[in-house]
């Protein structure tokens, strides 16, 4: 039967699902359809405009445009102008509903959720739905289809292009911020203050000594730098502990050694005491970073 499946919306310059159908079809073809579909969302910069992915028994039909784009599942033999009727009605209602402000400030998957109500009475129309009682909408597509056809791609195709993608933007920034770590713990929130309570420390009695010192003693450019390096990297444990990094191990090694290091040079400036409580703290933070877990995956449940 000749009928749309699934459809969805996609925030155009990320690829991020704000809503979709909640259709679930156990069969091989769909499933794979829908893989399809998700790595097809995520290059839609490439294809401003509509578009077609064209496979043996189910096509992706999208229609881009300005911050979303409407994707949708139908069967092979469903008419290709219905499709983007169809896809353009589910545009006007869904920016309807919501403006580029909430659109732009989504930061997780399936946003808008609620709008599958919508979804499924407007596509439950098109499935339906007589050609006739779509005549004006469908003829007005249809001159613009003519106009301007839509591209056309092969399924197979959409792997392709998304591994060049991929090779192209190899080394974009490492700390992503889809990686969403698990809350922030009470012992957590204490690391981050004294981490920051020290770091003014080490900052304040930087400055102090550079200011009455340095002129009298040009060798004091050691401490200075040794209060100043750990500023530097109580400030760098504040921000491995909010983001994640893939290579915080490292990170948190090369921090802590430093930070050990410079404080045992200040001994002298520094008495025991001040000195084991900057290495504590260090230590603190650096547990806090490595056990900071990211949370589980989001899963789609069927939608």
């Amino acid at each position: 039967m000749s009928m749309i499946l699934f459809a969805c919306v996609v925030r155009v310059r990320d690829g991020l699902p704000l809503s979709a159908s909640t259709d679930f079809h156990h069969n091989q073809d769909f499933m794979e359809c829908r893989k399809r579909l998700k790595t097809l969302s995520l290059i839609l910069t490439q294809f401003p405009g509509r578009g077609t992915a064209e496979g043996h028994d189910l096509n992706i039909h999208f229609d881009s445009s300005g911050a979303i784009a409407c994707m949708g599942i139908c069967s092979h033999s469903y008419p290709v102008a219905m499709a983007f009727c169809f896809l353009e009605a589910l545009r006007w209602e869904f920016t309807a509903s919501y403006d580029n402000t909430s659109i732009g400030l989504a930061s997780r998957p399936y946003a808008f959720l609620k709008f599958d109500n919508v979804i499924q009475k407007v596509k439950w129309h098109f499935n339906y739905a007589s050609s006739s009682q779509l005549k004006t909408h469908l003829e007005k597509i249809q001159e613009e289809l003519l106009l301007q056809p839509p591209l056309v791609l092969r399924l197979e195709d959409t792997e392709v292009m998304s591994g060049l993608r991929n090779s192209h933007s190899s080394m974009q920034a490492e700390y992503a911020p889809n990686y969403r770590m698990k809350p922030v713990t009470a012992l957590g929130i204490l690391s981050l203050v004294l981490n920051i309570m020290c770091a003014a420390l080490n900052l304040i009695r930087g400055i102090h000594l550079a200011e009455h010192s340095f002129q009298d003693d040009p060798e004091t450019i050691g401490s200075i730098m040794a209060f100043l390096i750990p500023f530097v990297a109580c400030i760098f444990q504040c921000y491995l502990y909010l983001f994640y990094s893939s290579t915080r191990l490292l990170k948190v090694a090369v921090i802590l050694f430093f930070i050990c290091l410079c404080n045992i040079y200040l001994h002298g400036l520094r008495n025991l005491w001040q000195i084991l409580f900057h290495i504590g703290v260090a230590f603190l933070s650096s547990y806090q970073i490595l056990t900071r877990q990211l949370r589980d995956k989001v899963l789609d449940g069927g939608v």
